[in-house]
């Protein structure tokens, strides 16, 4: 958490230089995008309901937290997007880490390694969250103004959820897409009514929209094979990549390499790129890979949110953009 906090301090001083680049965009994405495929249809068997506190594992000490719903909400959004966003992206922001985390909720007891407890704070495997604590280390001397937009934004949508046929959404989001959000169907393979492609051209205005990693064709060679047993690459290396084929969002669904096909999020994950919409190019005895956007690219765009609310958009037209479909409810 300490190194993860670190880092998070770093992108909070790059925010003062460019303060609308997405919190995260330079870390591991929010787990919140990456449910497991399994988990995508199922549903909760009870109607949710606003506990009096979360029980959230920390992975540092190993002890299980309770943590009230407002407090965790607070270190949620703090965690998952930058305080010099727009107001009414911090509320979108909140209404959705509510939503993932009533829905975890009820799927906590299907998780054995986590203890009891509803949800840890892995950002590698769930939603991010700062203490308050934490978050007071992270702001330096502009944590009371932080603290008080953040708890503005929490207050005024605490008892607000995102309900789809009665039941908490998958509240998926990423930093910034590739100019059109992306379907669930074409990242994990289920088509979820209100996880449909969306346009967010405004993403391409972005800092670091379009970014660049290279590697040597032995580098390339290695992770392959480490990934794909059996490969075959061949002898010309100018080829081993062939053309890929792309969903209308841009996302890389599959692409022939060597004698074997892999998808965009399998190299997505191979090569650490930051999406599956990607294009790649031999060049100079290297592989150079060109990302768009950063994240899955499936459901609420942090960036696209925060251009709306620019707009004069307010959090209630921002979630309903970039989760059609679905109701906004108010909890007790």
């Amino acid at each position: 958490m300490k190194k993860k906090l670190m880092l998070y301090g770093f992108l909070c001083l790059l925010m003062t230089l460019m303060p609308l680049i997405p919190a995260r965009m330079f870390s591991a994405e929010q787990p919140v995008s990456d449910e497991n495929p399994e988990e995508i249809t199922e549903t909760a068997s009870e109607s949710p309901s606003e506990p009096e506190v979360y029980h959230v594992l920390d992975t540092d000490s190993g002890e299980i937290l309770e943590v009230p719903v407002r407090e965790y909400l607070i270190g949620a959004v703090g965690a998952e997007m930058p305080v010099t966003f727009e107001p009414e992206a911090l509320k979108a922001q909140a209404v959705a880490a509510h939503t993932y985390a009533e829905r975890q909720k009820e799927l906590a007891d299907r998780r054995p390694e986590l203890k009891g407890a509803d949800f840890s704070d892995d950002a590698s495997q769930y939603q991010a969250f700062y203490t308050k604590e934490e978050l007071q280390k992270l702001y330096a001397d502009k944590f009371q103004q932080n603290y008080q937009k953040l708890e503005e934004a929490v207050d005024s949508v605490l008892h607000e959820i995102l309900l789809y046929q009665d039941e908490p959404i998958i509240a998926a989001f990423h930093a910034m897409s590739g100019g059109k959000t992306e379907s669930a169907k074409n990242v994990w393979g289920s088509e979820i009514a209100y996880l449909q492609s969306v346009d967010s051209s405004a993403d391409k205005t972005a800092p670091q929209f379009e970014q660049t990693v290279s590697y040597t064709a032995e580098q390339v060679r290695d992770m392959l094979s480490a990934s794909r047993e059996g490969l075959f690459l061949g002898t010309d290396t100018a080829h081993w990549f062939g053309e890929a084929e792309c969903s209308e969002a841009g996302t890389v669904l599959q692409i022939p390499v060597g004698t074997s096909i892999f998808t965009g999020q399998e190299l997505r994950t191979i090569f650490g790129l930051r999406s599956a919409v990607f294009q790649v190019r031999y060049e100079d005895k290297n592989f150079i890979f060109t990302t768009y956007g950063y994240g899955h690219d499936v459901g609420m765009s942090q960036y696209g949110a925060n251009v709306m609310a620019q707009n004069g958009a307010d959090y209630r037209e921002i979630l309903a953009y970039y989760y059609p479909e679905t109701e906004l409810k108010t909890v007790s």
